[in-house]
């Protein structure tokens, strides 16, 4: 496991975050993402969508729990875990795993609310919100392919 923060204290921030790992997830990856409501998990994944040369309109997928992104650099999936109960997110779990392979990037928000059914090769982010709108983005890696994945991101700060 590794792990290395990140304290963005603006948008354009979180942008460079973004701009720095998004070259880095290119071969595929899969992303659980944690935070309280509005800490800025989705505007995240906006970012790095956008970075990935994806073409669609970013959005949250809590009503719908998933949606898909295909005009990029690779296919881009988004789930959001909230308003599953727990059987819900039992009918999903072959599909948390099926998104956890290949090339493709997966972004699981709301990922507490998976069962322990999360792939294990993973990167966590955890987002908070800290004083003046900062936002402190808290990455841990599951994985060797994603141990380097951090550690090449450690180089650009």
């Amino acid at each position: 496991m590794n792990s290395f923060d990140v304290l963005c204290n603006s948008i354009d921030d979180t942008r460079t975050l973004a701009v720095n790992l998004s070259p880095l997830l290119e071969d595929g990856c899969f992303i659980s993402l944690y935070g309280e409501i509005g800490a800025g998990k989705t505007a995240f994944v906006k970012l790095v969508a956008e970075q990935m040369n994806i073409l669609e309109h970013v959005t949250s997928p809590s009503f719908v729990i998933l949606n898909e992104y295909h005009t990029g650099k690779i296919p881009v999936y988004h789930f959001d875990l909230y308003r599953l109960e727990n059987v819900g997110v039992k009918t999903i779990c072959d599909e948390l795993r099926e998104y956890s392979e290949g090339k493709i990037l997966t972004f699981v928000e709301w990922a507490e609310f998976s069962q322990e059914e999360i792939p294990f090769n993973r990167i966590e982010i955890n987002v908070e919100c800290e004083e003046n709108n900062s936002r402190l983005y808290s990455l841990k890696s599951f994985g060797e392919r994603e141990d380097n994945i951090i550690e090449e991101l450690k180089k650009c700060y």
